[in-house]
């Protein structure tokens, strides 16, 4: 009698039904109290995928749970999450690595099952990079709770974590390698003994050898059904499971069938086998999906490179002034670090001594050293070029700039434009349709030629796989996505590769866009008993509750001894507050006569004026240079068909002298922001607008219009509201940005051409009896590959 084996671990059972666990309503043999223990703590959490999923046996009284239920408690803990998850009020984000998904109707089953769930804000997954961008509320559901809920899915899930991806990663690889192996090495030789039979054809075979060359076909025959088609098997049954199909159904229907039928007959000794067939599709298809994974981490390199260049170590500065090497993940906020010449920065900071030259590259795309003095802020994975300089860290883990990008990033690869919409639609439909085109198919042929009927059903399935529609956007999108992380360009919102290539109007707001936004005080005029120094505090000390760029042209002039009191700032127009018991009013002239009734003296300069207890006692005229690439834009702009307008909030000359030297005709001075807004409104009657902005105080504005850009600084990111922002200080790469989402969207319909036109070419062919198996497979992993390398091209941009 045979010793039974523990349902758990798979140990010898020698305790008879001492040890029993319910499992799908089915009493399971277990070896040990350990081992019933773990089962029923698996049964009692929901997680009876575990059983159903499993490709090896569990661990003999190695823990209580399986190891997913062990480990994700931990994850909630804050220590933990400072390394991966970002917090923003009471909302989380993180980004989870997804092992398992194969297709769009994984990725359409983990989204479907966790949107409905209390707590989760939002959730994407991308079937190209294998990871899901999650949002919650930590007050009403914990991140161990999601990862559990995945679980409960029949898919593991962990926080993405650059050094664990790539562990994962290569094992996978080793995985996937060792089951194409094994199928290349069975389809030879079932291949040998095929050619064999192929004799009989032209000579007499005797019935033993016939039959000795089947049974040996079978054995090898088997390993690549049982093994190495296992991830076709495990993609389908989780599709059926959720009331979908993906391609990978008829794919296992496939193989699964052409065994069954070649055992049948081998058994038998009647009708013919199809050994040689199943190897070799199966071992094209794992070969053309192991090429397509190699493709598609490709593809996303980009957000990982950028943690990379994060260092590990940081000099820490004691109190003492001495310094001693630390991993950076321990590091604090107020921690003062030293960072030297030709060093990477380890965490977002201000300068508090020294000064020098910074490359910032690897966020804005621009080789050019950023010069940075006392008070400057620099950021993680920058590289310091010239002297020693110590920095206070403002930011550590996920709250740095580094971080920030590189989750914008993947929101932007995640969000999925109406036309994949659609596709995966079409991709259910197209599934049950090859079906039952397959069933049509094998009726008919055995109705009339019943000796092919099966091989035609065969390939009918196999050859119409649509495989290259699903991988036709996402491949693309990803690609784009990290082509703008290379140009120092982030996608902020859902839409925007959508937006680019139909824009046919850019709006510009003047300061910060076309000019540099380094504004400075050119001329201080004064109109009361007072001094220069004092005018410039005070107007300083008023614009410290300010954003806007102007603001910061008073920024050298603030005294510590002037401070605002009820400070209130009017968008665009000024601000108001009290200073030691006084009412001061600064803005433009229009503000000035608004609220005081006071006309003031014109000039030709961009000009902000300062009163006293309603009195004006000082103006400030403004300077600004034009940014150097603003004339080239513009005029790239223009030869592309895109219509140019000025809309500045600013009255002066110095608006009509930047649009003659730009040669822009469209000029709007003296606007407010509804004054703007309602100009958006305006032209998006007849056209599609872009807006640049700050992105801070034109937020209505920038909302309104189709597209809204902005010049982010590192400080400002997090706080903008603009769909695009460009890191560098470089205008042209809005244009850039525009040519590479026209290339894209012209990939993406190249890649939706061709997967529709594969499959409405081959199914004829097949439906007919003009595609062998074999052939089929290539053909459909094929027209998968060309997908993937087409999209791939947009890599090899130069930007």
């Amino acid at each position: 009698m045979n010793t039974p084996e523990c349902f758990h671990c798979g140990e010898p059972v020698l305790t008879g039904s001492q040890f029993i666990t319910m499992i799908d309503n089915m009493p399971q043999p277990m070896c040990c109290p350990g081992c019933q223990a773990v089962s029923k703590a698996i049964i009692d959490a929901g997680l009876s995928n575990y059983y159903r999923y499993r490709t090896e046996p569990g661990n003999k009284q190695t823990a209580l749970v399986p190891e997913e239920l062990n480990v994700n408690s931990a994850f909630d803990l804050k220590e933990v999450q400072q390394d991966f998850v970002h917090h923003q009020d009471n909302i989380s984000q993180v980004s989870l690595t997804i092992d398992g998904i194969t297709c769009a109707a994984c990725a359409w089953l983990i989204e479907h099952k966790l949107k409905s769930v209390d707590g989760i804000v939002s959730i994407a997954v991308n079937t190209t990079t294998e990871r899901a961008f999650v949002s919650w509320d930590d007050n009403r559901i914990k991140l161990s709770n999601i990862l559990n809920l995945i679980s409960n899915i029949g898919y593991q899930a962990a926080p993405y974590q650059v050094d664990d991806e790539e562990i994962q990663t290569k094992k996978n690889s080793r995985k996937f390698l060792l089951r194409l192996g094994l199928a290349g090495f069975a389809t030879m030789q079932v291949m040998m003994f095929a050619l064999a039979l192929y004799s009989e054809y032209f000579t007499d075979l005797d019935v033993e050898y016939r039959d000795y060359f089947r049974w040996v076909s079978m054995m090898f025959a088997a390993p690549v059904v049982f093994y190495s088609a296992q991830p076709f098997y495990f993609s389908a049954i989780r599709s059926m499971l959720s009331g979908r199909l993906n391609m990978d159904v008829s794919v296992s229907i496939a193989i699964c069938g052409a065994y069954i039928a070649s055992c049948i007959a081998t058994v038998s000794g009647q009708g013919e086998v199809y050994f040689e067939s199943v190897s070799m599709f199966t071992f094209f298809l794992l070969l053309g999906r192991y090429l397509e994974q190699n493709a598609r981490q490709k593809a996303s390199v980009s957000s990982n490179n950028l943690h990379k260049l994060i260092p590990l170590t940081a000099h820490l500065v004691d109190a003492d002034g001495q310094h001693k090497e630390v991993p950076a993940k321990r590091l604090h906020i107020g921690d003062i670090i030293l960072i030297k010449p030709g060093e990477a920065i380890s965490a977002d900071g201000d300068i508090i001594e020294g000064s020098s030259s910074v490359n910032e590259a690897m966020l804005t795309g621009e080789q050019m050293p950023v010069t940075k003095r006392v008070s400057s802020q620099v950021f993680a994975g920058t590289i310091n070029i010239d002297h020693p300089i110590k920095v206070r860290v403002t930011a550590i883990g996920q709250d740095q700039l580094v971080a920030e990008i590189i989750r914008l990033q993947e929101a932007a690869s995640n969000n999925k434009p109406t036309v994949a919409l659609h596709v995966d639609t079409i991709s259910n439909y197209f599934t049950w349709t090859i079906l039952i085109i397959a069933l049509l198919t094998y009726l008919v042929w055995k109705a009339y030629w019943p000796e092919d009927a099966f091989w035609v059903t065969l390939s009918v399935l196999v050859a119409t796989c649509p495989c290259a529609l699903a991988l036709a956007t996402p491949t693309a999108i990803t690609c784009a996505t990290g082509l703008f992380t290379r140009m120092g360009v982030v996608a902020r919102k859902p839409g925007v590769f959508e937006k680019l290539p139909l824009i046919n109007h850019v709006v510009f707001d003047k300061t910060g866009t076309l000019t540099c936004g380094s504004l400075t005080v050119a001329n201080t005029r004064l109109h009361s008993d007072i001094t220069q120094t004092q005018a410039l505090a005070l107007a300083a000390a008023l614009e410290s509750t300010s954003l806007h760029p102007i603001a910061r042209a008073f920024e050298p002039y603030r005294a510590d001894d002037v401070r605002v009191d009820n400070g209130r700032n009017f968008a665009g127009c000024g601000i108001e507050g009290v200073i030691n018991q006084q009412h001061f009013i600064i803005g433009s002239a229009d503000f000035i006569h608004q609220r005081l009734g006071i006309d003031c003296p014109p000039s030709t300069q961009q000009c902000v004026y300062l009163s006293r207890d309603n009195q004006l006692i000082a103006s400030f005229e403004l300077i600004d240079s034009i940014r150097p690439d603003a004339l080239v834009t513009v005029n790239k702009l223009r030869g592309s068909g895109c219509n140019v307008s000025i809309a500045s909030g600013d009255s002066s000359a110095h608006v009509d002298e930047i649009a003659q030297a730009m040669g822009i005709t469209n000029v709007h001075k003296a606007l407010k922001p509804q004054d703007k807004l309602r100009l958006i409104q305006h032209l998006q009657q007849t056209q599609q607008v872009a807006m640049f902005g700050d992105g801070i105080n034109d937020a209505p504005v920038l909302a309104g219009a189709n597209l809204s850009v902005a010049m982010g600084s590192g400080a400002a990111i997090t706080k903008n509201s603009a769909d695009l922002i460009l890191l560098s200080d470089q205008l042209a790469r809005f244009t850039d940005a525009m040519a590479i989402a026209k290339l894209t969207d012209k990939i993406i319909k190249q890649n939706l051409l061709w997967a529709l036109g594969y499959n409405l070419f081959i199914i004829p062919l097949a439906v007919t009896g003009h595609v062998l198996p074999y052939i089929a497979a290539i053909g459909m992993s094929a027209s998968s590959l060309i997908v993937v390398a087409n999209s791939l091209r947009l890599l090899k941009v130069r930007v």
